[in-house]
């Protein structure tokens, strides 16, 4: 190859709308809600990470109005965990903050995913009291 050749770049992987399932949606609520009831996640683990990505994704795919708050707070949470500065307090607001997105996102769910919503708030909530103190 010339060394003068540029380096190959990887194709970009096409934007597809993401048609997301009630059944799938109610399996990320139920791993979310499994993954925050064991505790925080450890911030050397990539499960979390691979969460917060999975629900962004699926909010963007979403044709719901009011998520756009939410999908901010993930992407500053992912930000802040995979950041080796970040201060507790900082990731506590964070928490808190989209556990207050998502508690209100709940209280105007209707259907089966108005409850589930409503404990991942708390959850996010707690959490971020938990780190704050």
């Amino acid at each position: 190859m010339d060394s003068t050749a540029s380096t190959p770049q990887s194709t970009p992987t096409p934007t597809i709308p993401l048609d997301v399932t009630d059944r799938q949606n109610s399996a990320l609520l139920e791993d979310t809600l499994n993954l925050l009831n064991a505790g925080a996640p450890d911030k050397s683990g990539q499960h979390g990470i691979t969460e917060i990505e999975r629900w962004a994704e699926v909010l963007r795919a979403s044709e719901r109005p009011g998520l756009a708050k939410i999908i901010q707070e993930l992407g500053t949470l992912q930000a802040q965990l995979t950041a080796s500065d970040t201060q507790a307090h900082d990731l506590a607001e964070t928490l808190a903050s989209l556990g207050n997105e998502t508690s209100k996102v709940a209280e105007e769910t209707i259907g089966d995913y108005g409850a589930p919503l409503a404990q991942l708030g708390k959850l996010l909530i707690k959490l971020g009291s938990s780190l704050s103190r």
